[in-house]
């Protein structure tokens, strides 16, 4: 913690020095590091009031025999015990990337609409997920399933280690279930494969020669407001060389959609090269070796028994709703310990 107070001071002189500005894209990862630098220092110091806070008034609770107090202090230990825990997963982020944001994209294995259905599950889960972790979420291209559900869906989760916490989810997710669209009320057994990837800020570049690139324009698919299939301004990128695809069609001008896509193309381009030089995978590609079908990492069996299991680190649980509703922070915690 003194050598982090140390490095907070130097940043703070460093933002306050004539021409600080100047250099706009330094000026902001300074700034970045700084904030990221200062909710650190500053969370750890709050905790430590905190207990010591809590101490004087077990203390105090004690001699006065006030039960009021010992409520309080009971509530206390609680929240900081929540605080810990949050603060021991991020002692765990040593990735190059686990600071960044990441780019999380859903697709719904064989199967049709059980199978669409399941990855629109799985979409709902992240986003609530994010949702209690204070992330902002931007949904970049969705495509509808046939019927019901989702065939693909790539999430923009921009929030503090958003990526060092998402990358635990890269892989595939299998679903043991009744189905609902099954009128012979059935088991079925649906996949949906995840892929997480960090967007990477301006100190990576990537090479990408434009002769490589096919871009296509065509009109979005989503629903709701009058600038909706109205325009081609969603747009494709394929590259070439590699067989990369990726699209967007959240924004409202091409423009502004192709410069998302170009970013998306850029992290895909660079998680490749580092998957080529690993041997085995290493903290920026998780496990995508692993990545097939039949090879799940995690399952999540609704009948005939309730019981959600991550496969790589064998933790489980049955209590399945909340894991749906985004209590994903204990398999999370589970794997950072596994990946150490």
């Amino acid at each position: 913690m003194d050598h982090k107070k140390d490095q907070l001071e130097r940043l703070t002189q460093q933002t306050l020095k004539p021409g600080f500005w100047n250099e706009a894209d330094q000026a902001q990862r300074v700034q970045k590091q700084h904030g990221i630098l200062k909710d650190t220092v500053e969370g750890w110091e709050q905790r430590w009031a905190d207990v010591e806070e809590t101490e004087l008034l077990l203390e105090l609770a004690g001699e006065e025999k006030d039960h009021d107090t010992e409520v309080e202090v009971a509530e206390k230990i609680v929240e900081m015990a929540d605080s810990l825990s949050v603060a021991e997963l991020e002692c765990m982020f040593s990735g190059e990337h686990d600071l960044n944001n990441a780019i999380l994209t859903i697709h719904a294995g064989a199967g049709g609409t059980e199978a669409q259905d399941w990855a629109e599950i799985l979409m709902r889960m992240y986003l609530r997920w994010a949702e209690s972790k204070g992330c902002k979420t931007d949904i970049l291209d969705y495509l509808a399933g046939d019927e019901a559900g989702t065939k693909s869906v790539t999430i923009l989760v921009q929030g503090r280690y958003a990526y060092g916490y998402m990358r635990s989810e890269l892989g595939i997710h299998r679903l043991v279930r009744i189905s609902p669209f099954d009128a012979s009320g059935r088991r079925h057994t649906s996949f949906a494969s995840v892929m997480v990837i960090p967007e990477l800020d301006d100190t990576i570049t990537v090479d990408i020669d434009e002769k490589e690139l096919r871009i296509d324009t065509y009109r979005s698919s989503g629903s709701g407001g009058q600038h909706v299939n109205k325009t081609d301004s969603a747009i494709r990128i394929t590259h070439l060389p590699t067989g990369i695809v990726v699209q967007c069609q959240n924004e409202r001008s091409q423009h502004s959609n192709k410069a998302m896509a170009m970013k998306m193309l850029t992290a895909r381009l660079y998680d490749l090269e580092k998957q080529k030089q690993a041997e085995t995978h290493d903290g920026l590609v998780g496990d995508k070796k692993d990545i097939a079908w039949g090879s799940q990492i995690r399952s999540y069996v609704l009948q005939p028994y309730r019981l959600i299991k991550d496969h790589r680190t064998d933790h489980e649980t049955g209590n399945v709703e909340a894991v749906l509703d985004g209590a994903l922070d204990p398999f999370i915690k589970d794997y950072l310990l596994w990946r150490k």
